[in-house]
């Protein structure tokens, strides 16, 4: 599902050259619930960047479903993450002035192949699955942090995209909410078959996944199958 070909990325700070991924090879198959790892630094939000298409390397490719994104044009760019890819951030990232089922819908909006129809009700199931069917016309502001992560957690499950990627999406909460999201991110990633990288530092959260793969200056260091998928 996830392929990764001799990916580099450096950036340039005044005289000097700050690379921060210095050729990553990888190979994520369908799936796989993947925790990556590493100290800050590493270049594990840059890998996720990267992988989302939201950056672009210095060298190398991404395939995301065999297709390869580093020379796509935006417009082909922001079709194949509309179609393969959720995205959690650990900030959240909802429009303030959208309620919670307008958030979750916001996909839906950004997609012409897809139904608002159809949308507006799998954007309310999905909300209700997590929890929050009494909360669907709030904003966010007027939510708590674990009800916004389960929103957005709700927005990158909408379009059944068949890789989710999660830049340390328990940072910003206390251990009972950062518990229950990461349940809800595992179990739809479970029925979903949904292939799956998260970025964490903790690892009791890494101890939950399928492989653990870890980063340091911006090297693959280890890289360890924990538990075998079907």
């Amino acid at each position: 599902m996830i392929e990764v070909r001799g990916l580099k990325k450096s950036l340039r700070s005044g005289t000097r050259v700050v690379e921060i991924l210095r050729g990553i090879d990888l190979v994520i198959p369908q799936g796989q619930f993947v925790a990556v790892m590493g100290a800050s630094g590493s270049g594990k939000s840059t890998l996720l960047g990267l992988l989302a298409g939201l950056d672009s390397p210095s060298e190398g490719e991404v395939l995301l479903d065999g297709v390869a994104i580093a020379n796509l044009s935006e417009d082909k760019l922001a079709g194949v993450r509309g179609s393969k890819i959720g995205f959690v951030f650990q900030s959240y990232q909802l429009i303030p002035t959208l309620t919670a089922l307008e958030n979750v819908l916001l996909p839906y909006e950004l997609n012409a192949a897809r139904s608002q129809g159809d949308g507006k009700a799998k954007a309310a199931a999905l909300l209700t699955a997590v929890g929050l069917e009494d909360r669907m016309g709030h904003y966010p502001v007027q939510l708590s942090g674990g009800e916004q992560q389960r929103v957005a957690l709700a927005r990158a499950f909408v379009l059944d995209p068949p890789i989710v990627l999660a830049d340390e999406p328990t940072g910003n909460l206390d251990s009972v909410n950062g518990e229950h999201v990461l349940e809800l991110l595992t179990g739809r990633q479970r029925e979903s078959n949904t292939t799956l990288v998260l970025v964490t530092h903790d690892a009791e959260i890494a101890a939950r996944a399928d492989r653990q793969i870890h980063l340091k200056d911006g090297l693959v260091v280890a890289d360890e199958l924990t538990r075998v998928t079907a």
